[in-house]
């Protein structure tokens, strides 16, 4: 049961008929009328018990894109339902509208619809459904709040996807120009051709051209079947924010970008997420399902407020890749977390596999480091250009291991790292 706002102002009004009338009945009987007319507003009210709620549409969108969900409400009563009904999501959902009107005779059903906007990415819970059916003198109201689930997981927003055409071409451009240039560590033989002015004479199959009366020279493709270990480090550096924008979820775009290119390139791709415990994992997917499986893995992961394990993040990559390959950490360079926790085990990793650690830089400390207007202003450049000579030198420290950096502001990050992968490729280093 609820009361309505016309209930409320003729109850005020009925306190002043007493004092005009000057009669102390004229109280309880403003009173009387009043309940009887809650009490017929109540019988005859459409029976919202009778209600039954179902879901459908869309159960997952990309962050920024629009999904739809239906509510079906059904009515088992023997009356017509006219009601305001309000479909109740986290405000993190963008939901629209936030009421409609709901009219539905006896024995059918009708559809309302929501639009959803997600702001945040995540799993995004439809909480309850509330129904208030209004009597005719508009004095009380049936009520009723129940709870009609649905989720819709809101997946990474992929922005940097529409730098992987670019990027698609460029590994097609040094899949053909793997011919003689590149004969040495991490290339694997393609086929033979006739020898033409400006090949690479290390590049002449001598036996071949003994059995043909021609010159014959190797040609050589970049290794396919490598294995690229993606790590998104979970812990609290994550959940610092560049501009608008979480550190994760820059490093996930990164990821993603990364992920498609590798994978075109005949590569094996595995994420892992981790701080102080797995957070997440794919592992073993099929070329055609990888991105899928990573956003579906990536969209529920919120940064953890305590400090990553880098011990047990580099034996929990050991004891998951045997065999050698690339290991790209996603994580910030902080120097008082890689260098008490990461550093000292970076020889263990570097040992067995190529390392390369990805960063999201902040634009504002180069902008700060330009500022000199007031004193305030030159007080902050000083404290950016001390943060910008720790970064790197922590870049230089960690080279010094054998571990390929790359630092860049979020807008440039996912690209720099798409392009140091191709840059171990054309090297041979995979």
């Amino acid at each position: 049961m609820a009361v309505t706002g016309r209930l409320g102002l003729l109850a005020a009004l009925g306190v002043i008929v007493p004092l005009l009338v000057g009669r102390g009945w004229a109280l309880l009987a403003v009173q009387g009328v009043l309940l009887l007319g809650v009490v017929v507003d109540l019988a005859l009210a459409g029976n919202v018990r009778a209600l039954r709620f179902h879901r459908d549409g869309d159960a997952s969108v990309r962050l920024g894109e629009t999904a739809r969900v239906g509510l079906i409400v059904e009515n088992l009563g023997r009356r017509r339902m006219k009601a305001v009904l309000r479909d109740a999501w986290p405000p993190s959902a963008g939901a629209s509208p936030r009421t409609a009107p709901l009219n539905v005779p006896a024995g059918e059903r009708r559809r309302v619809e929501m639009t959803l906007v997600p702001t945040r990415r995540g799993d995004r819970r439809a909480v309850t459904v509330t129904v208030r059916s209004v009597g005719p003198l508009g004095l009380a109201a049936r009520q009723l709040s129940r709870p009609a689930p649905w989720t819709v997981r809101v997946l990474p927003a992929f922005p940097s996807r529409r730098h992987l055409p670019a990027r698609l071409r460029k590994l097609r451009e040094l899949t053909g120009q793997h011919v003689a240039m590149v004969r040495g560590q991490g290339t694997e033989f393609d086929s033979l051709r006739e020898y033409v002015v400006g090949d690479d004479v290390r590049s002449i199959d001598w036996r071949a051209t003994a059995r043909r009366a021609d010159v014959v020279v190797r040609t050589w493709r970049p290794e396919r079947d490598r294995r690229i270990y993606l790590v998104l480090d979970t812990g609290r550096t994550a959940a610092g924010r560049v501009g608008d924008v979480p550190r994760l979820d820059c490093s996930m775009d990164a990821a993603l970008l990364l992920g498609a290119l590798a994978s075109r390139a005949g590569d094996r791709v595995d994420l892992l997420a981790y701080d102080r415990r797995v957070r997440a994992r794919v592992e073993g997917v099929s070329r055609t399902d990888l991105l899928t499986s990573m956003v579906q893995a990536m969209a529920p992961l919120e940064p953890e407020l305590i400090e990553s394990d880098a011990a047990g993040m580099v034996s929990t990559i050991m004891a998951r890749v045997r065999q050698r390959c690339l290991v790209v950490l996603l994580t910030e360079l902080n120097p008082a977390a890689i260098e008490e926790g990461l550093l000292p085990l970076l020889p263990q990793l570097t040992a067995r596999h190529l390392v390369m650690v990805a960063a999201v830089a902040d634009p504002r400390v180069d902008e700060m480091a330009a500022a000199r207007g007031d004193l305030a202003a030159v007080y902050d450049a000083a404290a950016a250009e001390r943060a910008r000579a720790d970064r790197r030198r922590l870049t230089a420290e960690l080279r010094r291991y054998g571990v390929e950096v790359v630092d860049a502001p979020p807008d440039e990050i996912a690209p720099a790292l798409a392009d140091a992968y191709l840059a171990l490729k054309a090297a041979g280093r995979l």
